[in-house]
């Protein structure tokens, strides 16, 4: 749907544009100004009708502020997502590592095209900070077969709450946007109903986090998720989280029908 808002949003870009003679439009005093560089550009239907990257950027890939910890973790899961049968030949494994956007949208087939054009300065609030390892360092894995998944998640120094450990608020985000993920990949779009948190002990700021979250049940368009926080070694746990989502139909967003 968005891939087809996205091509016919280009169509008639394309057909506004083709015949119209730019200088024309202009003041004598802008034509003058700009003669030249209109000389030596390519003709509208010689040009791209859309200049944007086609490939939205990954933010779970691995970046410099990531602790050996971190990244540690990141090659066990990432390992995981290929095996090798009886001959030693490689096959896709039973965990599959998530892409993780800047924005929601960008999921959506022509969804990063689609975001130059609807609120183009939203950001997706774990993904707001552009400075590495600052707030939000997460990766997510899901296990279909298994309908689980696990974060590991590295908390930044812009996420304190009380001094020197991260702020509550940030571990539910987390645990929502996990427990989401989840609930997202295995009954298509939702929207959360009650997130149900259960703080155990503090977590040091700079510490790497796992993140567990396993399908507790499906009733209908209920979609009923467990969670826990853990150190990185599962040692300790750190939260411990119950979810509800509800499925929901994203058509009328659209202005389609129900």
């Amino acid at each position: 749907m968005l891939g087809h808002i996205a091509r016919r949003f280009g169509h008639q870009m394309s057909n506004g544009l083709k015949g119209m003679n730019l200088p024309h439009v202009l003041t004598k005093e802008t034509h003058r100004h700009l003669q030249s560089p209109f000389q030596t550009i390519c003709p509208v239907s010689m040009m791209s009708l859309w200049p944007f990257s086609g490939k939205p950027q990954d933010f779970s890939q691995p970046n410099s502020s990531w602790s050996p910890e971190m990244v540690r973790l990141y090659e066990h899961y990432n390992a995981l997502c290929d095996a090798e049968n009886e001959n030693g030949e490689k096959k896709r494994g039973p965990w599959r590592k998530l892409p993780s956007y800047d924005r929601t949208i960008k999921y959506a087939t022509g969804g990063i095209h689609l975001s130059k054009l609807v609120q183009a300065k939203a950001r997706l609030f774990t993904r707001c900070i552009e400075e590495e390892g600052a707030a939000f360092e997460y990766v997510t894995f899901l296990n279909k077969v298994e309908k689980t998944c696990v974060c590991v998640f590295q908390a930044g120094h812009l996420l304190e709450g009380a001094p020197g450990h991260l702020h509550g608020g940030a571990i539910a985000t987390m645990i929502d946007t996990v427990t989401g993920t989840l609930a997202g990949y295995l009954s298509g779009p939702v929207m959360t109903a009650y997130l149900n948190t259960n703080y155990r002990s503090p977590v040091p700021l700079g510490s790497v986090l796992l993140i567990h979250c396993a399908l507790d049940r499906i009733e209908g368009k209920k979609i009923f998720v467990n969670c826990k926080v853990t150190s990185s070694d599962e040692s300790k746990l750190h939260t411990e989280a119950a979810a509800l989502f509800v499925s929901i139909n994203i058509g009328p967003l659209f202005g389609t029908r129900s």
